[in-house]
This record gives structure tokens, sequence and C-alpha cells, in this order.
């Protein structure tokens, strides 16, 4: 059994739908954890109002009120990759995540993540990714360690300010083989959630999703791309690889969604957060971070 270090916080919702207690709330909020379980942490105090007074089976619902509770898997994933900080000041951490590793707690992951990892290095508690890469894919992730400053940071995201490139190994199509180097598409659609709720699909609609992609290298059947997202709608890039007929290898998201299966270690997806461009908003300083990984699938 794994049980997070820390607590994961949720704020009961401003309108009561009929729940009476504490309990009922977290019954309907996570149907897959039964209300036995639930009974069993509330009473070894691991759910909790946020100022730490504990709460009992019969507390009565509060809106709007926050609520922290440890969350617990029964064989957490080790994932055996190391990470790398390759940066750090008084407000930001850039971190280098390999692949399989999750940002922050999610399903079966409690502590094996990148923002528990960090804060295990740096003893620093207070630590917010200011954006997200999938679990699956590698590269760069930039943190904010300082609250007063998180907000100016969040603002390069919001407000379009920050460059990201990557890079994804894929299987060339015929006339993608053909071509002369380099390649350029420009992919503009509209992204929404799918069926089933973790995957997307390109629909038809006001566009909300753009890229640029360039085929830069290849060899024999593979290519090697370099991918700039213009947005930052989820599973973007690899629907757009995806819909020039050249998913990005070892997807098992995408063309086809695989079984829920363990980490499969030795065939990690091939996309890259390989650079992140921007001005600190702080000190106006030109901030350029690359990744120092490599796509295995892809030679030298």
């Amino acid at each position: 059994m794994s049980i997070a270090l820390r607590p994961s916080e949720i704020t009961l919702p401003a309108v009561n739908n009929g729940w009476l207690t504490v309990l009922q709330f977290l019954c309907g909020q996570f149907p897959f954890i039964s209300e036995a379980v639930w009974r069993e942490r509330i009473a070894a105090g691991k759910v909790h109002w946020f100022n730490g007074d504990a709460i009992t089976p019969d507390t009565p619902f509060s809106p709007s009120k926050r609520l922290c509770y440890y969350r617990e898997v029964v064989a957490e994933p080790r994932i055996p990759f190391a990470h790398r900080i390759l940066y750090q000041d008084a407000h930001l951490i850039v971190a280098d995540k390999p692949h399989f590793l999750p940002v922050t707690p999610g399903g079966d992951y409690v502590n094996e993540c990148l923002l528990a990892r960090l804060q295990r290095d740096t003893g620093i508690t207070d630590i917010a990714p200011l954006h997200r890469l999938d679990r699956d894919t590698a590269g760069l992730v930039l943190f904010s360690v300082n609250p007063v400053s998180r907000p100016a940071y969040y603002q390069l995201f919001s407000q379009g300010q920050i460059s990201k490139q990557y890079q994804a190994v894929a299987r060339l199509t015929a006339a993608a083989e053909k071509a002369e180097l380099p390649q350029l598409w420009h992919i503009a659609n509209r992204i929404e959630k799918s069926s089933p709720r973790f995957t997307n699909a390109i629909v038809a609609g006001e566009v909300n999703a753009i890229s640029d992609i360039c085929l830069i290298a290849k060899n024999d059947n593979l290519g090697l791309f370099q991918l700039t997202p213009h947005s930052g709608k989820t599973h973007q890039l690899r629907l757009h690889m995806l819909s020039l007929g050249m998913p990005i290898l070892h997807d098992t998201y995408y063309p086809v969604l695989q079984p829920k299966q363990l980490p499969q270690l030795a065939r990690p997806l091939q996309l890259l957060a390989q650079q992140l461009n921007f001005t600190d908003p702080l000190s106006q300083r030109q901030h350029q971070f690359c990744s120092k990984q490599l796509l295995a699938a892809w030679p030298g």
C-alpha cells in the first residue's frame, strides 16, 4: 500500500446536491472507492478540514469548505528513470522529466511523481507546476517555488508568452518518405473531449488547436519531427501527428486505445518536450532551456 505523504485538497461544491454528510459527498465524488474504505480513512484521521480539524462519518456537508484527504493505492508503480533539475532560482525550477513519470499525483501514482521527487530533492513543500506534460511524454517542466511571484509565471502560459518545441519520431507515409527536407505542415483544427473521457478527438468547428510540424530528418521509414504547438489542448501534438497519417511511435492512445497495463518501459512514447523559451517577467532575462534527453528510437 502506498499512501501520499501530503494531502490532496478538494473544495466542496457551493451547491449541495443532496449530500447530508461529507462522507456521502466523498462516496458520490469517488465512486470507485467504497464507503467502507472512506470510513476507515476517516477513523484513521486521513480525512480532515483544511485547518486540520478532524471529521467523522456524521460531519455535515459544508458548501465551499476545503477538505483534505490522503490518496492511497494498493501497488504504486516505480519508475526506474531519473529526473534532472536543470535550473533553480528563488522563483523557478526547470526539471527534465523522464518518460512514464507523472508530473503530479493521479491514478495509480501518489508518491512516484515529479512533483514529489522535487519536494524531496529540495526540501521545498510549496512547489507548483506551471504547466503539464502527459505521463508518457518526456522533457521540460517548469515549476514555481514562490507563491508571491507564481501568478506572473502563470501568465506566461495564459498569454502565450512562452515558446515550446518538441521532438517526435514516427513511421513515415509513402509521400513523406519521398519528400524533400525539411517538409512543413501547418495544422489548425478543433480538439474536444472524446470517449473514454481521458482521450480527445479532432472534430468539426471553430479552431482551438494550432501546431507547426516539420520533418527534419529521415532514417529508413522513420522520421524525426520538430513540433511547435501554438495552443495547449490535451494530446494536441499526438492528434496532429495522427491527422498526418503518422502517429507518434509507441502511442498507446492513438490511433487505437490500448488496454490498461503496467508501463512498457522498453517502448516509451517517442515524444520529447525539448525546448522552452521565454522572457522572465521579473528580471526580463531571456531564458532558453533544452532537455538533455534523446529519443530512444532515433539513431545517434
